[in-house]
């Protein structure tokens, strides 16, 4: 009986140690119940323009004549006595937040989130008098995040909207290689003149969904370090390496086992 409690402590301990690996490869553990309000989620994702940001701006109106004035557009559509017209315009944030419009000149874009920079927009279209009843949408162009280091596909990944999480961005990269280190995502950010780290563990419910890189902003760079045991050769043959030794240690201790168990037999 004694011989037999040993054997069943040395089973128990090499399920223990093979547990581990796959504990720190599960993400978001913990993250069962957790709830963030509306509220909370729309502050966390609003977007802020800022300077090199590439802007896609439309206006339209049922009043074709007054705004083919300004935009020296054509007609897109026309249903009885109402025509609708369009214009899209490009344009660059320059370094001080500054962008210049057709016909309305220079406005200030920089720290504005889409909804209060196309409100400016309509306000002064209509306190120009150039059409009274305008609508406008402002859109972000080529907006990118970077992904680098231990993921199957790093590069520069170009957003079609304006909302995407870091989970999405790793999703997007072909998710980590089995290298990578899970619990220490890095998020490079720049904010106005400044740039800004921070660290998020994938393995955390709770700190992902808290984390102020949740939702990602323009031009983040995010950088998957490898563990530490990950020197730096390439992460395919290092895979390989340590999913092989780790196929050892395991076959090791069941022969061992086995061992002491043939032992104890012939005694």
């Amino acid at each position: 009986m004694k011989y037999i409690s040993k054997i069943l402590l040395a089973v128990i301990l090499v399920g223990l140690v093979s547990c581990v690996p796959s504990k720190k490869m599960v993400y978001l553990q913990g993250a069962d119940g957790l709830e963030q309000s509306p509220q909370t989620i729309a502050q966390d994702y609003e977007l802020k323009i800022v300077p090199d940001d590439q802007l896609l701006i439309t206006v339209s109106s049922k009043d074709g004549e007054l705004l083919e004035i300004f935009s020296n557009s054509q007609v897109l559509g026309s249903t009885g006595a109402s025509t609708t017209i369009q214009e899209t315009v490009g344009l660059r944030v320059d370094k001080d937040g500054k962008i210049e419009v057709p016909i309305l000149g220079e406005m200030q874009a920089g720290g504005l989130s889409r909804r209060e920079l196309a409100d400016a927009v309509e306000n002064k279209l209509i306190e120009g008098e150039y059409v009274k009843d305008p609508v406008v949408n402002v859109q972000i162009k080529g907006f990118k995040v970077s992904v680098m280091g231990e993921v199957n596909s790093p590069g520069v990944q170009t957003i079609s909207g304006d909302r995407i999480t870091l989970l999405e961005a790793l999703t997007m990269a072909g998710d980590l290689t089995p290298s990578g280190k899970r619990d220490n995502i890095l998020v490079i950010r720049e904010d106005g003149d400044q740039r800004k780290t921070y660290t998020v563990d994938l393995t955390s419910g709770e700190k992902v969904l808290e984390s102020p890189c949740y939702y990602l902003k323009q031009n983040d760079v995010i950088y998957v370090q490898p563990n530490k045991s990950i020197g730096v050769k390439g992460s395919s043959t290092l895979s390989f390496i340590s999913a092989g030794s780790s196929i050892i240690s395991l076959v090791a201790s069941v022969l061992s086992i086995v061992s002491m168990i043939i032992v104890l037999k012939d005694k």
